[in-house]
């Protein structure tokens, strides 16, 4: 990583500006959540006809997010890195649990969760930070061999094929996607060949549209993305759905509340298309507002990668640039999808959608960002880690 400035000293013991852009963004998800979720929560038996099921819902799981953030900032970054192959490995121990039959639970045809009673854990969902962790714990200790496509690459694409094989079992090509993004990334960043890295990102393309043209399911939601209109009632209803919500909030939307669609005709509202509904009620403004807050949080990620690899914090660097790609790339896919450039994958909105695998899992992500700015911090008033 070519960064050579020296980083002036910071004045604070923590970057306060980064923990309140995510506590910001967990707040507008925790109303918005509300918002788009009371009408299907009043109609429902099983939330027992509560408006308030998914708020309630939300904010418990953002109450666990950030408690089990606050343990995260605890733990020294080295040891993380010395625990990154052996998390790795339970993640993927937990992709084989949550696909054995009676323990998965399957819904609308996909197995990607395992019931804990109170919740659903979702492995995927944890497989990202994991998948941070794993690839840059590789590509520090193989920064020898990252110009050597058979030591340097194919270790990884051997692990990352495996892990890819479980995630399509459930299936999830959203998450495999997010996952070899991250670890591509990674790679990169840590030195990979710039040529093998064209070379594979072909290569990737290709695989992914063989992937797309050998499930007649991919390729029925690819057929509904590029014209959603052509069959409003069938494959396309979702979108159609969205980008009437898109086009009625127009500049300023409709107010808090105000949106129709979320009234039984937009599915998933409060999960995948929460993006729209934010469209819907605030217009072309708060959108535009959200995608500033994310573009700013993956500026601080890549700040954060920026400050260790000036002090030669290689596994720290590339973390938080991990992390970065992570967050960029699954909000780019989730409103890619929203209005209409992508096919419809099953991706949250970081941070704004319910759920709670994965709002725990930004919240733990959130916390090792804050952990290696606030050692980075320490060690430039001359403390050591």
């Amino acid at each position: 990583m070519l960064y050579t400035a020296r980083a002036p000293k910071p004045s604070a013991e923590l970057d306060f500006s980064l923990l309140w852009l995510a506590l910001g963004l967990l707040a507008i998800g925790l109303v918005m959540v509300y918002s788009a979720s009371i009408a299907i929560a009043e109609a429902a038996r099983y939330t027992g006809h509560n408006g308030a099921y998914y708020l309630i819902r939300q904010a418990v799981f953002i109450t666990l997010g950030v408690g089990a953030g606050m343990l995260a900032f605890q733990v020294p970054m080295r040891v993380w890195q010395q625990a990154a192959p052996y998390l790795f490995m339970g993640g993927l121990l937990l992709l084989v649990v949550v696909l054995i039959p009676g323990i998965g639970r399957e819904v609308n045809g996909s197995r990607r969760w395992i019931p804990l009673g109170f919740a659903n854990l979702q492995p995927s969902e944890l497989m990202k930070l994991l998948a941070v962790f794993y690839a840059a714990d590789y590509t520090t200790r193989k920064a020898a061999f990252m110009h050597d496509l058979k030591k340097g690459f194919l270790p990884m694409a051997a692990v990352m094929m495996a892990t890819g094989a479980l995630l399509l079992k459930e299936p999830d090509f959203g998450a495999f996607v997010v996952i070899v993004s991250i670890a591509m990334g990674i790679l990169f960043l840590g030195g990979l060949n710039w040529k093998v890295f064209a070379g594979l990102v072909v290569v990737l393309l290709l695989g992914f549209a063989a992937l797309i043209l050998t499930s007649e399911y991919r390729m029925q939601r690819m057929l509904g993305f590029m014209d959603p209109f052509a069959d409003p009632y069938g494959k396309g209803y979702q979108l159609s759905h969205a980008l009437i919500a898109f086009g009625r909030g127009e500049w300023l939307g409709l107010g808090l509340g105000g949106s129709v669609e979320k009234l039984f005709y937009l599915p998933e509202a409060h999960t995948d298309f929460l993006l729209a509904v934010i469209a819907e009620e605030f217009g072309f403004v708060g959108v535009l507002a959200v995608i500033a807050l994310f573009g700013w949080l993956i500026a601080k990620a890549f700040l954060v990668a920026r400050r260790a690899a000036q002090l030669e914090r290689n596994f720290c660097a590339l973390v938080a640039a991990g992390i970065g790609i992570w967050l960029g790339v699954q909000s780019l896919i989730n409103m890619g999808v929203n209005v209409g450039l992508l096919p419809t994958k099953g991706l949250t909105l970081p941070f704004l959608s319910f759920g709670g695998s994965g709002i725990v899992a930004n919240c733990l992500a959130v916390a090792v960002l804050l952990r290696i700015d606030w050692e980075h911090r320490q060690m430039m008033r001359g403390k050591t880690f």
